[in-house]
């Protein structure tokens, strides 16, 4: 997803990067989501559960997944 100003250049929106080794599955950001644009991925991580992933769009930068995940270096938010 791309949105464009008036100059034509790429606005860069918010989003959380999320750390998948640091993910313990819990899913409590993937539910505390407003925008729900957190999943739970299809791939294992290296403590053999299936960490949650940013479906690419939509995050308003709320940072709720942040404050709901209780593994403190899983979740940043990542601000343009």
């Amino acid at each position: 997803m791309s949105e464009e100003i008036a100059s034509g250049s790429e606005v860069k929106l918010p989003r959380p990067q999320i750390d998948a080794d640091e993910c313990k599955s819990c899913e409590r950001c993937v539910q505390a989501c407003p925008k729900q644009c957190l999943v739970i991925a299809d791939h294992l991580n290296r403590r053999g559960v299936k960490p949650a992933q940013y479906k690419g769009e939509g995050c308003i930068g709320c940072a709720i997944c942040f404050y709901n995940c209780p593994e403190p270096y899983a979740i940043k938010i990542l601000k343009p």
